[in-house]
């Protein structure tokens, strides 16, 4: 069972060619089966195809959101309408959970068990999800996040989300992939995981890759709908076009996986 596109992490092992070429080592025939049915995201396969789409993954390039009654896409102003759209959803006793990419600092919790908010964005803040698999200042372990109805509190990350699912998905896109001139520019400054620190072992067409792929597990976790943020102004205008407008952003493929390198995330990307 594999999907190439939840390789997130550099080392990170498993794509058909590798598969086929191992077996093939060993005197081993593969036979490959397309499974054309997902349940993922309401079973929408016009929202995974969206998605791949849209961050480059599937040929084509991004193309508009034309609704699918199983399941609900939209894009909010802010990280504060975004937490409130998603609260909506819990009163209605809707599981509904945030997630972002890992462009904050992720602190361990203060010596009295709260938990420092990190993800913080203008006048709005939030902590991630705890790391270990103890409980603290009400927020469960992560293992628990995405159930249990004290993980709302929390934002997740990549890989406390990657394997789970929730109603209702919503994602902060940070400055870490952002989209400039027809096509998304990874910014590798404003991206703050660990594993990606060392240029030895991700070089910046691996960091572009692997941000994307980061992106599309965390659009893909939603069962019912996704809600998406993006930190900045011009990938949101962009993707507010695709959801809610009538003018489609189209890139070439060459465009889709340009790499930047700045000064950090307030100075955003050169063009």
């Amino acid at each position: 069972m594999l999907d190439e596109h939840q390789i997130v992490r550099p080392g990170e092992l498993g794509n058909v060619n590798d598969i086929e070429r191992a077996a093939r080592a060993r005197g081993l025939d593969v036979h490959a089966v397309n499974l054309n049915a997902q349940f993922r995201c309401g079973g929408s396969d016009a929202y995974v195809e969206w998605v791949e789409r849209l961050l480059g993954l599937r040929m084509g390039g991004p193309t508009r959101w034309h609704g699918d009654p199983r399941f609900s896409v939209q894009v909010a102003d802010t990280p504060s309408a975004l937490e409130a759209a998603l609260a909506a959803k819990l009163a209605e006793r809707r599981g509904a959970r945030m997630a972002a990419g890992y462009c904050w600092p992720w602190s361990d919790p203060r010596t009295d068990g709260s938990l420092v908010s990190d993800v913080s964005i203008g006048n709005w803040s939030r902590p991630w999800n705890l790391k270990g698999d103890r409980a603290s200042g009400g927020a469960p372990p992560a293992a628990l996040w995405a159930s249990d109805p004290a993980g709302f509190g929390q934002v997740g990350c990549v890989y406390t989300a990657q394997g789970f699912e929730y109603d209702w998905n919503g994602v902060i896109m940070g400055p870490d992939l952002v989209w400039r001139d027809n096509g998304w520019v990874s910014v590798r400054s404003a991206n703050k995981d660990p594993d990606f620190r060392n240029r030895t072992k991700v070089d910046d067409l691996e960091f572009g890759r692997l941000i994307r792929n980061v992106y599309k597990v965390l659009l893909t976790r939603g069962l019912s709908g996704t809600i998406i943020y993006s930190t900045d102004e011009e990938t949101r205008d962009m993707l507010r076009n695709l959801i809610e407008g009538s003018r489609p952003a189209r890139a070439s493929a060459g465009s889709l996986q340009r790499s930047a390198e700045v000064d950090g995330p307030e100075s955003g990307p050169s063009r």
